[in-house]
């Protein structure tokens, strides 16, 4: 009793130490922009709901900002237009945190389960080092919806879709219907064959939509017509906040993007998502599919601003899972291991803004498309899971890994690599940055 008291108090100071530590990083490291975002939102649906004006026309006073999403998702925002200022901020930032917390929760949750670690430390550690985390710290500060998003999506792959449950579907339908760019979840299902959930998402993103035309039909034909369209309003492509393909060639000739490049760069990962993510459902590895798709949707996205990638937050959490399943001590966990220390590190680092004046040569090439090619890395190694095969005849095998998960981590190209794991539960049935001020602006996305 004594020792697992003496024990719960290290673990409650070590928490509280790197809280203090996160803290004080934060304090140095993380740029404060006001809410730019919350205030567009805020500011367009006050100027539609109290004003009488149309939701596309209102630009955020002394700026050239708007809002840019779906008549939907301005229907799931009217609550703030009966909220002060401060209660909207509060809103905001409670609606990431607790997003945030159950997503994390359901992918840190069965690591600490198979390692043995105390379930509720794993989780602390885990969103201390999440606060750290640069899209998630500008997540917050803008008032973005991105950990919302995930969370809707996280839903149906992590916990109906493994459970066979006929409403999986629906949370992937309400994040497109929120902000298209989740859509590419909806192509996920077709590829990897899940017909019915694919219909599901489809049914609930169009009903969404055509509930926001009935109430709000002004709004909705203006964005269909207009505001989706006008890729103007966007911001430059160019931009090192910008962490996607279309960035990539578009830093190399901002006069002139090369769009044949793009357009060939985002043919050839998807044909190698389509056929990792086939592999991952293969083998029941459902959060795996779900990392692999958020870190293709930051790649192919013409505009992925810092703060979406959020959708790589699975996949680091993947990666110390892979690690944990290695055995103990091998040169596998040190690889793992060190890759997500490697991520993670460069990921709260702001290292792109070193190049947001001059992102020429070959340094520039580099260093200002980091966050992507930590994105690309992602989507080739990120380990697959897979269950042990039942043998088909004969008493069970005697071990830790009679009925424990194996992790097999293919890379891009050649053999597999299987690792036992203790026997226990497995994670396969778990399943718009903005610059700071003074810096170029860019549209809200």
């Amino acid at each position: 009793m004594a020792s697992g008291a003496g024990r719960t108090t290290g673990q409650v100071v070590a928490v509280v130490g790197l809280a203090v530590a996160v803290a004080l990083f934060l304090s140095v490291a993380a740029v404060r922009h006001g809410f730019f975002d919350l205030k567009v939102y805020y500011g367009a649906l006050n100027f539609w709901v109290h004003d009488g004006g149309e939701i596309y026309d209102f630009l955020k006073p002394g700026t050239q900002y708007g809002f840019t999403y779906p008549p939907f998702a301005a229907l799931t925002m009217l609550p703030m237009t009966a909220l002060s200022w401060t209660a909207a901020i509060v809103l905001s930032v409670a609606g990431s945190v607790l997003a945030s917390a159950v997503v994390i929760w359901w992918l840190v949750d069965p690591i600490a389960r198979r390692a043995g670690w105390t379930r509720w430390y794993a989780l602390a550690v885990a969103l201390c080092l999440a606060a750290a985390f640069e899209p998630m710290r500008e997540t917050v500060n803008f008032g973005q919806v991105n950990m919302l998003l995930l969370f809707l999506v996280a839903v149906d792959l992590l916990r109906l879709l493994p459970a066979g449950n006929r409403w999986a579907g629906v949370g992937i339908g309400l994040a497109t219907a929120i902000k298209l760019t989740p859509g590419v979840f909806i192509v996920y299902l077709l590829v990897t064959g899940r017909w019915r959930a694919a219909a599901t998402a489809v049914g609930t993103a169009a009903g969404a939509t055509l509930v926001a035309a009935a109430l709000f039909p002004d709004a909705s034909r203006e964005f269909w017509t207009s505001a989706l369209w006008n890729t103007g309003r966007v911001g430059e492509l160019a931009f090192v906040s910008n962490q996607s393909l279309r960035g990539v060639v578009a830093r190399l000739n901002p006069e002139h993007p090369a769009t044949l490049a793009w357009v060939a760069l985002v043919l050839a990962v998807l044909a190698v998502w389509a056929w990792r993510c086939r592999a991952a459902v293969a083998a029941g590895d459902e959060a795996t599919g779900l990392a692999l798709t958020g870190a293709l949707m930051c790649l192919v996205s013409p505009v992925t601003w810092v703060h979406h990638l959020v959708w790589l937050l699975p996949g680091l959490i993947l990666l110390v899972d892979a690690a944990m399943a290695a055995p103990a001590r091998s040169r596998r966990r040190r690889a793992l291991l060190a890759a997500t220390a490697i991520g993670y590190g460069l990921l709260i680092s702001r290292i792109v803004w070193a190049w947001e004046k001059d992102f020429t040569g070959l340094d520039g090439f580099l260093g200002s498309n980091t966050y992507v090619w930590i994105s690309l890395a992602l989507l080739l190694f990120l380990p697959i899971r897979h269950r042990a095969a039942p043998a088909a005849t004969g008493p069970p095998a005697s071990g830790p890994t009679a009925a424990g998960p194996t992790v097999t981590a293919p890379t891009a190209a050649g053999p597999t690599v299987t690792a036992p794991t203790a026997a226990g539960p497995t994670a396969a049935g778990t399943g718009g940055g903005r610059v700071a001020p003074g810096q170029p602006s860019r549209r809200p996305a």
